[in-house]
């Protein structure tokens, strides 16, 4: 084979700079049909911005060179959450368009059933992908929270702190950092977070219903984590009791008599 001949390597598309790309486009594209203020912009970008970022050190961390296709769907859901947030950070100026809030965020709850199934059917799960998807998830809950919580009241704001509550009591209580058991319910719970407020934000329901709607929201969430705390709990490690630590050497002296 001739120098010529070589097969040359392509250097890896870097992709978390194209969603940083795609999700400026998004931003322009809703400047240009919805009329995104200064306040969108402000957030969209510095979301862009410290999206790339963050996506970039997970990379380099995990020893990865490509996102893989389940990421790139997850990615593609992260440039709507930006969208998302744009406008619910516009929404405080007035004339909010809630068919295309609703819109963007319907089709990234959606594409959040998508994937886990490409993870799946590609053989590309991993632990980047898992946390790169729960992040947007949280996001998008946190963003949508805020929405809501203009006309309905700052309590629904628990709905989107609960996530991030617990990850900072996991800095000090180290015992909240192991790895939960599988959980059908708060797999469903999750998902159920984002449908209602989404039904929240589109007006559909009257003040009273809607407060008890996402009251009911945040109640599950409320029992959701409650119930990781209280397994974790359980399943904490103990320090051993001064009885057990005197146990061998009674053991030991035992036998030597």
């Amino acid at each position: 084979m001739t120098v010529s001949e070589r097969p040359v390597a392509v250097p890896p598309v870097d992709e978390p700079a194209v969603g940083m790309v795609v999700q400026f486009g998004l931003l322009a594209a809703l400047a240009a049909g919805v009329g995104l203020g200064p306040a969108g912009w402000l957030l969209g970008s510095a979301y862009a911005l410290t999206s790339w970022l963050l996506l970039n050190h997970a990379l380099r961390r995990s020893g990865r060179y490509v996102l893989g296709p389940a990421n790139q769907v997850t990615l593609a859901r992260a440039t709507l959450v930006g969208g998302v947030a744009a406008l619910v950070a516009d929404s405080f100026r007035g004339n909010t368009p809630i068919a295309v809030l609703v819109t963007l965020a319907t089709v990234a709850l959606a594409l959040d059933a998508v994937d886990g199934q490409v993870a799946r059917r590609t053989g590309s799960t991993s632990a980047l992908g898992a946390r790169f998807d729960m992040e947007v998830d949280a996001f998008l809950i946190l963003v949508l929270s805020a929405f809501v919580a203009s006309s309905l009241g700052v309590w629904v704001l628990a709905i989107g702190a609960l996530r991030y509550v617990f990850v900072v009591a996991a800095w000090a209580l180290p015992w909240l950092r192991a790895a939960l058991p599988p959980r059908f319910s708060r797999k469903t719970v999750a998902a159920l977070q984002g449908i209602m407020l989404v039904v929240a934000v589109s007006g559909v329901l009257p003040r009273p219903l809607a407060i008890a709607w996402v009251g009911l929201a945040l109640i599950m969430l409320v029992w959701s984590f409650a119930s990781d705390v209280a397994w974790l709990w359980r399943a904490r490690p103990r320090p051993l009791r001064p009885e057990t630590l005197d146990a061998p050497r009674q053991i030991s002296a035992s036998a030597q008599s």
